[in-house]
C-alpha cells in the first residue's frame, strides 16, 4: 500500500513530521513514489539515486542522483513512511480482529435460532400426523355411526 497525499490511516493520522515527510516525495514520471537505489556500476557506482518503483517492467526512465547529504534524510522519510503504513495496518488488523468476533457470535445465534426452526419444524409434523390419524378416527367413528342407524 502506497501512502498518498491526503489519505486517512484510519483512525490515527500521521504526525505533522511524518505528514510534511509524505507530502515531499518524489514522484516519478508515471505518477509513482520514486524508491531510492543505488547505482552497482559506471563511475558513480554506490550513489543512490531516485528510480521508478516499476523499473525495469516499465518505459519510465526516472533517474535522479541524490546528493550523499540527502541519503539519510531520505532513508529516515522512507522509515517514517514504513512506521505510519504499519501502523496503519496494525489499526487495521485490529478492527478486522474484533468484527471476526463479533460476526462468530452473531453465527452463533444463526445457529441456535436455525435449530430452534428444526425444532419446530418438527413438532409441526408431528402435530400434521396426529391430526390426520384423528381426522381418520372421526370419520371411521363417522361412518360406523351412520352405519347404526
Amino acid at each position: 500500500m502506497s501512502a498518498r497525499r491526503g489519505c486517512s490511516f484510519g483512525s490515527g493520522s500521521p504526525s505533522n513530521s511524518s505528514r510534511r515527510l509524505l507530502q515531499n516525495r518524489v514522484k516519478c514520471n508515471c505518477d509513482n513514489d520514486a524508491v531510492i537505489r543505488t547505482v552497482r556500476n559506471g563511475p558513480n557506482a554506490g550513489s543512490k539515486f531516485y528510480g521508478c518503483p516499476l523499473w525495469p517492467d516499465t518505459k519510465c526512465e526516472m533517474f535522479k542522483l541524490i546528493n550523499g547529504t540527502n541519503v539519510a534524510e531520505e532513508l529516515q522519510s522512507q522509515l517514517l513512511e514504513m512506521e505510519v503504513v504499519q501502523k496503519f495496518k496494525d489499526d487495521k488488523i485490529k478492527k478486522l480482529q474484533s468484527n471476526k468476533g463479533s460476526l462468530e457470535q452473531e453465527l452463533g445465534e444463526m445457529r441456535c435460532e436455525m435449530n430452534q426452526v428444526k425444532i419446530d419444524i418438527m413438532k409441526s409434523n408431528t402435530d400434521i400426523v396426529n391430526l390426520k390419524l384423528d381426522l381418520f378416527a372421526v370419520c371411521v367413528l363417522f361412518i360406523i355411526m351412520y352405519c347404526l342407524k
